[in-house]
């Protein structure tokens, strides 16, 4: 285990810590979402330009992406004259793993395998376990118990690299569960073990603002349509575990969220890319 782990695992959930529609958020989510594929390095002009756009002003930007440096997801680096910033290895594969997340969002059907996940930590390891559990809640991770927490089984390889990163690997049992046979239905029990009100609030508040979205008029109005409804959008998947229908109330949000956000990504991240670029 090297010592660069801990930080590591901070940057599965660190995507988070900025609170969407605020400029850091937004500053992140156009580092992802379009400087990374035009290979992760920016001239501070340039993002100035495209989060002016997005209505953020100069010194915000700047100050944003001074907070994303300290953060070690960028760090400071020139080209030919112009003074500019590329993207970190770590934050490049943080990316990488939330793009599977955010444009391949995942939905189990009935009869699909679970992962449990036991755990008994030490008093010792007190602050380490709060981490666990504040980051197994942040990747969609249920609470049956204290120490017994349950997932989809496709979230098994994200939990596994948070308790490898924290260094609690003697202290965690996982079981693969093919058959989940709770005290009362299976939809009062997922209510219980994930807070499905609140999940299904911000699709209800996602739909809200975007369900209906006029048409962009341009690249830039592309851009900025979907570059704010990408930040707000991208932090769904992650807390929104994909349950099966059999676990979910029948007039689930998320469907029609998850449908909103695709039709915006064919309509407008290509065409808002082309506009970054230029």
């Amino acid at each position: 285990m090297t010592n660069s782990a801990p930080s590591a695992a901070g940057a599965i959930l660190d995507d988070f810590d900025s609170r969407p529609g605020s400029a850091t958020s937004l500053v992140r989510t156009v580092l992802g979402a379009y400087v990374r594929p035009l290979g992760g390095w920016f001239a501070i002009a340039d993002v100035v330009v495209w989060m002016d756009a997005l209505g953020v002003p100069p010194e915000s930007t700047r100050i944003a992406v001074a907070r994303l440096k300290k953060k070690g997801v960028v760090v400071s680096s020139n080209r030919e004259g112009r003074t500019g910033y590329r993207i970190t290895e770590q934050a490049d594969a943080m990316f990488a793993r939330g793009d599977g997340r955010i444009f391949g969002f995942r939905r189990m059907a009935d009869g699909d395998p679970f992962r449990l996940i036991s755990f008994t930590i030490p008093e010792t390891q007190r602050a380490a376990r709060h981490q666990l559990r504040r980051r197994l809640t942040g990747i969609g991770c249920g609470t049956v118990s204290p120490g017994l927490w349950i997932a989809p089984d496709y979230l098994a390889e994200e939990a596994g690299a948070i308790v490898d990163a924290l260094e609690l690997s003697p202290y965690v049992t996982t079981f693969v569960a093919s058959e989940v046979a709770p005290p009362t239905t299976l939809r009062e029990s997922a209510a219980q073990w994930w807070d499905l009100a609140g999940i299904a609030d911000r699709h209800r508040a996602f739909l809200a603002a975007y369900e209906t979205v006029a048409p962009a008029r341009n690249p830039r109005d592309a851009f900025v349509t979907f570059a704010t409804l990408l930040d707000e959008w991208r932090v769904i998947p992650y807390v929104d575990p994909g349950l099966p229908p059999s676990m979910t109330p029948e007039d689930w949000p998320g469907t029609r969220a998850v449908a909103t956000f695709e039709g915006a990504r064919g309509r407008y991240l290509e065409v808002s890319r082309e506009w970054v670029a230029s």
